[in-house]
């Protein structure tokens, strides 16, 4: 039997339970789906200085304080990961993957973003053996190891310093010649003296036996090896968007695209906002404040099509 709400938002990160508090506060029928809480918070490598109230706090103790902020809403939720978005006569149907199915006047798209593949040869094969694209899912298995973080943008750093504190040695590929993370960050990584920094350097192949044990790069002089144990791959993310179809515009990114004013796609009714959209800001602040505003215009929405 499937199962009816006037509002269904589907992701658990900062946006989605944002939205569903104040979908909460309107009285709206909502259901909230995810696969799990946290989105990319929970893979945070260093504590949160730059959320309104918190002058430090961990990515998990956070976003534990956002689901505690939740769960006391009356709203529905399902651990569960959606499979299909699609139109059902004025409203939408979504289906999970355990093929349960429900309907809502309105959806908000919040499922935010899965770490970006380098799609290099040996990448694949090397995950959990060595690869990982979460430093808080693996991190401590490589104490006094040696690891490469591929990324110069603030996650990488922000990775290579947590890593700094466990491993042997730790480096940092960057594929340009500048670095994109703040100076500040940059400014405590080279503090530690045992992070070394490579720009320039083009991962071509990652190489092992049973785990990681070399990568090759590719940098102005020509190729070299570079032997270690671990590779933290952090060259950003793209949006989680698979179960979306005919129902949204992308950007070259794959971001969808809405009005950023309301979080509108081009379809009445369905929003989307956080990491998943067009916004350019992709912080946990701006990712909150669109989840707010998808609910209120949801809210609206519903409202004008009752009348």
């Amino acid at each position: 039997m499937t199962k009816t709400y006037d509002l269904i938002i589907i992701g658990g990160g900062p946006a989605g339970i944002s939205a569903g508090i104040y979908a909460a506060r309107k009285n709206i029928n909502t259901l909230l789906v995810t696969k799990n809480f946290g989105g990319q918070i929970t893979k945070k490598a260093v504590t949160i200085e730059n959320y309104l109230g918190f002058e430090s706090i961990s990515g998990l103790d956070l976003i534990q304080n956002f689901e505690n902020h939740l769960k006391k809403q009356k709203i529905d939720i399902e651990l569960v990961e959606v499979s299909k978005l699609k139109k059902s006569g004025d409203g939408f149907l979504i289906v999970t993957k355990n093929k349960d199915q429900f309907e809502s006047k309105a959806v908000v798209v919040a499922s935010g973003a899965d770490p970006r593949p380098l799609e290099v040869p040996g990448e694949k094969e090397f995950i959990g053996k060595g690869v990982s694209y979460c430093y808080n899912c693996d991190g401590p298995f490589f104490s006094n190891k040696t690891v490469a973080v591929i990324g110069g943008g603030n996650a990488a750093f922000e990775v290579a310093l947590s890593l700094s504190d466990i491993a042997k040695k730790v480096y940092i590929l960057e594929c340009s010649s500048s670095l994109l993370a703040d100076e500040i960050n940059q400014d405590k990584v080279i503090k530690t003296g045992k992070v070394e920094i490579i720009v320039d350097a083009k991962v071509k192949e990652i190489k092992g036996g049973k785990f990681v044990e070399s990568i090759i790069y590719k940098d102005k002089v020509g190729e070299k090896e570079l032997a270690l144990n671990g590779v933290f791959v952090e060259i950003g993310s793209q949006p989680a968007t698979s179960f979306l179809k005919d129902l949204v515009d992308f950007n070259e990114r794959d971001e969808i695209v809405v009005d950023l004013e309301n979080c509108q796609t081009k379809t009445p009714g369905l929003f989307a906002a956080g990491d998943v959209n067009i916004g350019r800001i992709k912080q946990i602040v701006t990712a909150a404040g669109e989840g707010a505003t998808a609910a209120l215009f949801a809210y609206q929405y519903i409202k004008s099509i009752k009348k």
